[in-house]
């Protein structure tokens, strides 16, 4: 199953709340969300939220097209999708437009949430991952379409590993790839010896699962009914079935009771999760 998306996109007018915010009215917005470099996520007026800049890739639009395609998981209306090239810039502006979700972050709203609320919650996001997971699988790791990961745990600088980022056709090849990564990260050590060795033996027979990749509260929306809304697909793509429940645990912060509800959202890979949290803090550090 991969990727039968054209780009650009742009929703019929009967379905735009409003007209679509221009590039001016996009750039000049101080309701600004999230900024980092090569990207801003700001407010346009009540109706818009606009991810863009040259560090926004368009997959996260195909990866939200495709969720809505095959689960009824909630996820922001889009709008459009499109390009922009600047004269002068090498890079094009990538411009995702997409519905502004009305509610509170679960980063924001779980302290203030009972035991009865954080078991609603609970309920309808593990409804709406083993959704994901019912999604057939096209029988490769990667992104949509069979193309290589985008996550940084994949990345090499200027791709001087080439075997890193796949698509891989087996489990054993993306295990392959992070012992690469990890020699490339830290080549005066021979750690990446025992984890080639290692690593075959404790983690195997996982299917590749359609995965979101950034399970955090802050990509989850509460709105007033209740409805949780999943936002933030940029990472998301054929995964390990394991790798969901690893980067939740690997992104959590320990300070609260959020690691115990996620085990009841997710099933639960403590083995994989203990070595892939050794092999991500080397990765990253």
């Amino acid at each position: 199953m991969g990727s039968d998306f054209t780009l650009p996109f742009f929703a019929t007018p009967n379905l735009l709340p409003g007209p679509l915010p221009t590039a001016e009215a996009i750039a000049s917005s101080q309701d600004v969300l999230q900024e980092c470099t090569g990207r801003r996520v700001v407010r346009v007026g009540v109706h818009f939220v606009v991810k863009y800049g040259v560090g926004v890739s368009l997959i996260e639009a195909e990866n939200m097209l495709f969720v809505k395609q095959f689960s009824s998981i909630p996820v922001p209306a889009l709008y459009a999708v499109y390009s922009s090239q600047e004269e002068g810039r090498r890079l094009p502006t990538n411009y995702i437009v997409m519905e502004n979700v009305a509610g509170e972050s679960l980063a924001s709203c779980w302290a203030s949430l009972d035991t009865a609320a954080k078991l609603a919650v609970s309920d309808q996001l593990r409804s709406h991952f083993t959704q994901l997971r019912a999604i057939p699988s096209p029988g490769y790791f990667g992104l949509l379409g069979k193309r290589p990961f985008d996550d940084s745990v994949f990345w090499t600088a200027d791709g001087a590993e080439p075997r890193v980022a796949g698509p891989f056709d087996s489990e054993q090849k993306l295990l392959d790839a992070l012992v690469q990564k990890q020699r490339h990260t830290h080549p005066q050590l021979r750690k990446s010896e025992y984890y080639d060795r290692i690593l075959p033996l404790v983690i195997r027979n996982h299917d590749p699962v359609f995965t979101h990749g950034d399970f955090q509260r802050k990509n989850f929306i509460r709105k007033s009914d209740g409805t949780i809304v999943l936002v933030d697909w940029e990472a998301a793509g054929w995964y390990p079935a394991y790798w969901e429940y690893a980067m939740a645990l690997f992104s959590c912060r320990w300070d609260d009771d959020w690691h115990a509800w996620v085990t009841k959202v997710l099933d639960e890979y403590p083995n994989e999760f203990a070595w892939m949290n050794m092999l991500f803090r080397e990765l990253w550090s």
